[in-house]
């Protein structure tokens, strides 16, 4: 099944599926980010936005709020949560925006879902591109070489009288720009378990190598994985924050 076959398949979940993410705390954080590094405009967009929560939040924190996705399901969704947003089915590697903007985040390690090293450099293009002087690009990552392919994120909820359990987790093998992620999602109702599997090839790029991409369109500063403080990467955790500004070249 393909990454957008199966979101399409759960779209009407996903919030579900990702009912333990405190979006307005990561929003609230990337808002604080951009007042300090970017240039302080309003002209927000979201890269891979699938059902609008970010965006919902950054509009409440009184930005010109939209939102870029390659699942319609997904953005029909985002449209009914935030109707005065603007949505887009685009794919973030290479997009197409009529005004500048202030503000782009990728949320969730969404920017891994470029297909390559060369994705990755095409997204960061059109990003630098869209970009007013000083704007800002917000997104994390998770560096390949401090992947550990046993380690899972398991969650549970209930809703409409079924129990969902959801399953993820990185695996890199050891070589070369590609990793997966692996998901697992049963849904149990009146005994009967029904169940989704699936592993999306991502881009995979360790955190020098991922600056080096950057720095030719971006002042880059990594910050540690913790929506609550601001505090510079330690150099050693495998989950970081790249916050960065845009240079004009």
């Amino acid at each position: 099944m393909s990454t957008n076959a199966l979101y399409t398949d759960l779209s009407g979940y996903y919030d579900l599926m990702c009912c333990d993410i405190n979006y307005q705390q990561q929003s609230n954080s990337v808002a604080r980010l951009h007042q300090i590094l970017g240039n302080q405009g309003k002209q927000h967009l979201d890269l891979a936005c699938g059902t609008g929560t970010h965006v919902r939040h950054f509009i409440d924190l009184g930005f010109d709020s939209s939102g870029l996705d390659i699942n319609q399901p997904m953005l029909d969704i985002a449209m009914r949560r935030c109707p005065e947003a603007q949505f887009s089915l685009q794919n973030m590697t290479e997009f197409y925006v009529e005004e500048k903007l202030d503000l782009i985040t990728c949320f969730l390690y969404s920017i891994h879902y470029s297909q390559g090293t060369e994705a990755l450099k095409a997204c960061i293009a059109s990003v630098h591109k869209a970009l007013n002087s000083g704007g800002l690009f917000c997104f994390n990552s998770v560096d390949k070489h401090k992947i550990n392919n046993k380690a899972l994120v398991r969650h549970s909820a209930d809703f409409e009288d079924s129990r969902f359990i959801f399953e993820s987790g990185w695996h890199y093998s050891g070589a070369g720009d590609m990793q997966t992620l692996n998901l697992s999602i049963a849904k149990t109702q009146f005994d009967a378990t029904q169940l989704w599997q699936d592993s999306h090839t991502m881009v995979a790029t360790s955190f020098t190598e991922l600056q080096t991409l950057l720095s030719p369109y971006f002042d880059v500063q990594i910050f540690e994985h913790d929506y609550d403080r601001i505090i510079p990467w330690d150099l050693a955790s495998g989950n970081a924050l790249f916050v960065c500004t845009k240079r004009e070249v």
